[in-house]
Parts: C-alpha cells; structure tokens; sequence
C-alpha cells in the first residue's frame, strides 16, 4: 500500500532525488531548470526510459478502481514531473508543498535550448501539421513521424506498429502525443522490447502549443490556476467533462488526502537534504 509523504530515490543522473507520494503517485520534487538538465544530460544510447507528467485528470484515473497496472507503468517512469497547479494548490491545503514542471514548459525548454536542427526525433502522434511545423519552425532534419489511428491502444497490431516504428527510427527524443494513458501504456510497451534507446516524453497537447497550432493560457492566467478554464473555452467539446464532471470526484479525492507528515515538507529538515537531484544527500545540520 502506498504511503503518503516525501521519499528518496536514486537520482536519475547518480546521488539522491526528493520525491512525494501522493496517495499512489510518485512526484518527484525538482523545478523546471532541474529537470530540463536531467533530461538534457541523459545520453541518447542508453536503454528507452519515459518521463511522465501526471496531472489532476491523471490523478483520478491511478486512483480509480482497477488501476493498479497503470500505477505500475507510472512508477516505473525514468522521471515523473507534476504537471498541475490545481493539484498543487488543493494538495498544499491537506499540508503538501508540491513542485510543479509543466509537460507545455519542459517542451517548449526543451525545443528551444536542447534540440538542434539536426537531433533525431521521433514523434508519435501530434498530427501532420504538428509535425509540418516544428520541421519549419526548428528547422529540424531528423524529425520522423508516425501518426497512429485513432483507438489504437486497443488495436495490437496498431500498437506493434507504433513500437516497430520507434525502433526503426532511433531517436535522442521520443515525443509521444496521443493523450494519457495511451501514451504512457506506449511508453511502457517501448521501453519492455529492450531494444529502444533514448528518452520518451509522455507530453500530450505540449507540442500542440509549441508548434503554435493552440495557444496557450497568458501566463497570468496560468499563475492564477485558470489555465483550465482557458482550455476549457478554447475547447469545450473535448474538455467539458473532465473539467466540469469529474471536478466534484477530485475534490472528494483530495479530502481522503492525509495531512502531509512533517517530514513530508520539502525543505523541511527531515527531507530537504535530498532535494537537490544529481547530488548525494548531506546530513542537516
């Protein structure tokens, strides 16, 4: 049974990493520069690993009935990056202080400060004109695409194809944009083959708003926790009902939230001398 509160775990480039579970969730507390050189730094050789970032919509699902096998696809994630500023501000009433790296600002980092025109990238979903315009817009020369149709995680061959194509276009970066949980499933059927290399980024609608086909929330909006409402108006076919109807479930899941333990607070002594990743832990004084 998962316990709540901050954890250690091995830091994905060596030495120790702070962490919180949040009921079965595992997010780990580093910031957007941290985590940008994590994943910066990770060769492109080693063995396929995924970055997940859960959000509120994804919070409801782990902790739904049956969801023991996506909780293991999420726990196995290389690095698992909270990606909602409702759940931390609702999380911190129960006692939580969560660091949030939004998927939107670690691609949108990661285009402009890591990807070079000619890095290998491989984009699973996203759409043609997603493809056509970060191409155009990064000049990029190794960007390949594959575009699977729609239910394709529940369509074997369909999946199979997604994997065959990952492994016959080996990437530094692998952007998997078909919406939770059907990238994360991909994401842990890539990296069981043993045979991909490179860095998978579970991201969504992220390119979406960097390639500039959606625009995002302005940043005061997104500082005042209404960036959901923002999509909820550019959007309101597709997301009314995760906003509207399953807003009453999130917040009965959050009061079922035990208060944070002391040593759950990061930068409390107990917790803080694990809070910075890459480096091993030093005792508090």
């Amino acid at each position: 049974m998962a316990t709540e509160g901050a954890e250690r775990r091995a830091s994905p480039r060596g030495g120790a990493i702070a962490a919180q579970r949040l009921l079965h969730t595992r997010l780990d507390m580093v910031d957007l520069g941290q985590a940008l050189s994590i994943v910066a730094e990770r060769p492109a050789v080693l063995p396929f690993a995924y970055v997940v970032t859960p959000n509120a919509d994804h919070l409801l699902r782990l902790e739904s009935p049956g969801g023991e096998a996506l909780r293991a696809v999420y726990e196995n994630a290389w690095l698992s990056l909270l990606d909602s500023r409702v759940l931390r501000l609702l999380a911190a009433r129960r006692g939580y202080r969560l660091t949030v790296v939004p998927g939107s600002d670690l691609a949108q980092a990661l285009f402009r400060t890591v990807i070079r025109p000619d890095t290998p990238v491989t984009l699973i979903g996203g759409g043609a004109a997603v493809a056509g315009r970060l191409r155009a817009s990064f000049g990029l020369r190794a960007l390949a695409h594959h575009e699977p149709p729609m239910g394709f995680i529940d369509d074997p061959a369909a999946v199979e194809a997604c994997v065959r194509f990952v492994l016959e276009h080996p990437a530094r970066f692998v952007l998997l944009c078909v919406g939770s949980p059907r990238q994360e499933l991909l994401a842990a059927r890539i990296a069981a083959t043993g045979r991909a290399t490179g860095l998978g980024l579970c991201l969504g609608a992220a390119v979406e708003f960097v390639a500039g086909v959606k625009r995002r929330a302005p940043r005061w909006v997104q500082r005042a926790h209404l960036e959901w409402l923002h999509r909820l108006a550019s959007e309101p076919r597709r997301l009314w009902r995760r906003y509207l109807l399953e807003a009453p479930r999130l917040l009965s899941l959050m009061r079922r939230l035990p208060p944070a333990p002391v040593a759950a607070v990061p930068g409390s002594p107990l917790s803080c001398a694990a809070a910075w990743p890459g480096r091993q832990a030093r005792k508090p004084r």
